[in-house]
């Protein structure tokens, strides 16, 4: 029975010890990986597979934007091609890089056009390296929207930022703020919140001040070295990180190049509200968040029990509803990619 799915790409902070590997144990032998491995070594990078088929994890070499970028899109591009026949994917979005891998599975770029577009911007915000990341919850362990605590950290960002620091919302993710910032920002945001679960507030490792202002020198770039003609009509809808909708046959690709080498880079990425926009107006029997890693699927299920989408309220409510009938299948993990594999 056919099943009409939305397509969700994670972004970076996926690719991790657990995933190393990935691409050979999923995808050995599959010609496009000789594809974005030559455009490595045109660039004179290491070539992904041999950065997957290293003998151990190291977070200096995997995880830094040069590595991080181009072993995760080449994990959820093909996760994407692989997906059985009669998984209908209805529309495609992602979180924050994913946004680059989305374009390429909406078609909007070609597998080598997307690998050029994740490879340069992560690059280009390697060797910037302004400004930083972390992570802290705006709900309970419930995971209900809890509007005044979010208000609160919010207008605690909003002070720290009116003063000398840089700090702003990088990423609503769910029942997480993904903040981003100068050090001072960071720092001070830290000395400002509780502990909690004896690791937020969690600084990011190798992440920049990404969807913040300070990331502007990095979208220049990225406009200068990235052509127009790679972008092009997506073959089916995209939600970016505003909730906006690009339809196939509606879309204007250099419309679509500004968003991307723009605003998606220097303004906050609203991952809740893709997810909400996408489950209201797709209305998909599944959610299928590609692979690599499963830390993402937390922050789907808080951002559609955050819209109590098909009366889903909380997490027990979200677990019972995928034991009885998955909702949510994420490809990092072996026992749910089964479910959507050919």
């Amino acid at each position: 029975m056919s099943c009409r799915a939305v397509l969700i790409c994670p972004g970076r902070g996926t690719y991790n010890k657990a995933e190393l590997g990935y691409l050979a144990r999923h995808h050995g032998g599959n010609r496009l990986l000789d594809t974005f491995d030559d455009l490595r070594r045109a660039e004179g990078q290491t070539p992904v597979t041999e950065l997957d088929s290293a003998e151990r994890f190291s977070n200096a070499v995997h995880t830094v934007g040069d590595a991080a970028s181009p072993l995760i899109y080449a994990c959820s591009y093909l996760d994407r091609h692989a997906l059985a026949d009669d998984i209908e994917v209805v529309a495609v979005t992602g979180n924050s890089m994913g946004w680059y891998t989305a374009l390429a599975a909406a078609g909007a770029l070609d597998a080598a056009g997307g690998f050029q577009v994740v490879n340069t911007m992560g690059r280009l915000m390697q060797q910037a390296a302004i400004g930083g990341q972390l992570v802290y919850p705006c709900t309970g362990a419930d995971w209900r929207a809890d509007p005044a605590r979010r208000a609160s950290l919010l207008e605690t960002v909003a002070q720290i930022d009116s003063g000398d620091a840089v700090l702003r919302l990088s990423i609503d993710l769910g029942g997480m703020l993904v903040l981003a910032g100068d050090e001072a920002g960071l720092a001070e945001f830290e000395g400002s919140v509780p502990r909690m679960q004896d690791r937020f507030p969690m600084r990011l490792p190798h992440h920049a001040a990404f969807h913040t202002h300070l990331q502007e020198p990095v979208a220049q770039m990225g406009r200068e070295a990235l052509l127009a003609s790679l972008f092009a009509q997506p073959n089916l809808p995209m939600i970016d990180g505003r909730g906006a909708i690009w339809w196939p046959h509606a879309t204007d690709p250099s419309a679509l190049r500004d968003y991307t080498l723009g605003a998606q880079v220097t303004q906050t990425y609203d991952f809740t509200r893709a997810i909400q926009i996408a489950a209201r107006e797709f209305a998909p029997d599944m959610f299928i968040v590609t692979g690599p890693g499963n830390t993402l699927g937390g922050a789907v299920a808080q951002s559609l029990i955050g819209c109590n989408w098909q009366g889903l309220d909380s997490k027990a409510a979200f677990q019972a509803r995928q034991d009885e009938s998955p909702l949510l299948i994420l490809m990092g993990l072996e026992d749910q990619r089964d479910i959507v594999m050919e």
